[in-house]
């Protein structure tokens, strides 16, 4: 089990760390969660059966431990819903500074439009597109059926569109004003 145990930890602690800083957008937090997560797994591995990946079993206890973390807290659905941390780009850059910081506003920008996404909308984007997790991994991970996880996908990309072009008309109107309070001056 030790040896078990030692690669799960190895090749998902990071992923499942990284799932847990955005679900409860806390560090700190999220270092706890990960401890009760592997105490859960040294608990249950003995039961787990192979019918989904690793990952995908590894993903559901760490949902299932934010959950739980929420529930203990007073009004636990509204509090997922202010819980994500989607304000912090996910991987390194190594573009020149001018692009990073382009790089930067741009994921700032996508991340307060995925902020106003229903919960369900913003478990699937974090599954699949920043875990990388497969429809079928998501669907396992949140005890859907995979026609469910691809129209909350659908969805979610439809509002993130939406919600990124009127954020865009809105900078601009902005602009223009900026600029006519200028050309006044």
């Amino acid at each position: 089990m030790d040896s078990v145990f030692e690669e799960l930890y190895s090749k998902y602690h990071q992923d499942v760390f990284q799932f847990l800083i955005y679900t409860v957008r806390s560090r700190q937090l999220a270092e706890d969660l990960v401890q009760e997560v592997y105490i859960r797994v040294l608990k249950s591995h003995n039961n787990f059966e192979g019918k989904s990946s690793e990952k995908t079993w590894l993903f559901s206890i760490a949902k299932n431990v934010a959950i739980d973390h929420f529930r203990k807290q007073k009004g636990w659905k509204g509090k997922i819903l202010e819980k994500f941390d989607w304000s912090q780009p996910i991987k390194d850059d190594k573009d020149i500074p001018e692009e990073v910081a382009m790089q930067k506003e741009e994921v700032r920008d996508l991340y307060s439009c995925i902020r106003e996404c229903t919960t369900d909308q913003r478990m699937v984007i974090t599954m699949r597109y920043i875990q990388d997790l497969s429809i079928s991994e998501t669907a396992d991970v949140l005890d859907w059926t995979e026609s469910k996880v691809k129209t909350t996908q659908h969805r979610a990309i439809k509002t993130l569109k939406r919600l990124m072009e009127q954020q865009k008309r809105e900078e601009g109107a902005s602009n223009e004003e900026k600029q006519l309070g200028r050309d006044r001056n």
